[in-house]
Formats: C-alpha cells, structure tokens, sequence
C-alpha cells in the first residue's frame, strides 16, 4: 500500500465524531492521523506541516466546509493545498454537490456510516491520490471527463439485439448441413 506514513487531519462536526473517526482511522498504523477541534488550528498547522489528505464535515460550525476548501486550494501559505478532500455530510442537495465540485471536493460520505467505511474510503484516496481540485488542471471530475463515445453492439447472425444471451461457441449446426437450425 502506499499510503505509508501518510498524515490525515479530520475536522469532523463535534469533538466525539472527531474523536471516533481519528481512533478508526489510526487503527491503520500506516497513518498518522492528525484531529482538530478548530478551522484556525487545521490553518495553523498546515502552514508548518504539509498533509496527505483531508476530512471535513459540511456540519461543522463555522464556515461552510465547500469554502474551507476553496480557502485552502487558494492559499500559497499552505504547504499542501492539492491534497484529497473528503467530506462528510447529512444529505447531499444539488446545491451542495455543485459547491463541493467547485471546491475540488473529491466525494462526500453521507453520515452516518461506519468509521470503517470512512476509514476504507481514505485507505483508497491515498492509493489512487486523484484529485478532483488539482491546482491548474481544472475540474476533472464526472461531469467533464472525456467519455468514450458508446458503440451500439451488432447483432450477430441469427440473434436478435435484444437476446441476453452471448453465444460462447460457434453454431455447429451451421457446419453440418443435415442439421438445420431451429427458428
């Protein structure tokens, strides 16, 4: 895994949701997990520390997370400002979710869910290190992708396109001609 020695801060709603996540999360001894109580602390310390990746909670008090994470992208001070950013969340509105993509949010997590679950979630951001708010790339995420164009299968021979099923071996009855094949 790659995320060895990777540094997680997690600035969750309350100190107990705080507190829970960051036991969960540094049960993986391969991160170092960082709690803060406080906006000003998480600033602080990223002006000395760089992190690897980021938890939020959109139900904090205080400013709107989907601004932390501007401030923060937008800050030269901060050591790291293109880190992964997951944000937690009682429910996503549409509004939310076009705030948290201009943000450069990477995804949300709907609370409640497990702290495993969060802690799968981070494990997998740290190996795929994406970035949906990356510095100068602009916003890479689902809605802007280069998509492939999709190619409408051909029916084979003999087969309508909307059978389910997928022919594994050649029709042998076409080879013998004492066999005729079924309509």
């Amino acid at each position: 895994m790659t995320a060895a020695g990777k540094k997680i801060a997690i600035l969750a709603a309350n100190p107990a949701l705080t507190a829970v996540l960051t036991m969960v999360v540094a049960g993986d001894s391969r991160l170092r997990v960082r709690p803060f109580e406080s906006e000003a602390e998480l600033f602080a310390y990223m002006r000395l520390a760089p992190l690897d990746l980021l938890v939020v909670d959109f139900d904090r008090e205080g400013r709107p997370a989907y601004e932390m994470v501007e401030a923060i992208r937008l800050d030269p001070s901060f050591l790291s400002r293109d880190l992964p950013v997951i944000a937690l969340a009682r429910a996503i509105t549409p509004p939310m979710r076009q705030q948290a993509i201009s943000a450069g949010i990477d995804e949300v997590v709907v609370k409640p869910m497990s702290p495993r679950h969060l802690l799968q979630r981070v494990q997998a951001r740290l190996i795929n290190r994406s970035v949906v708010g990356a510095l100068g790339a602009g916003y890479r995420g689902p809605d802007r992708r280069a998509r492939l164009p999709q190619s409408r299968p051909q029916p084979n021979a003999g087969r309508r396109f909307t059978d389910n099923v997928v022919p594994l071996f050649p029709d042998r009855r076409a080879q013998r001609p004492e066999l005729e094949p079924l309509a």
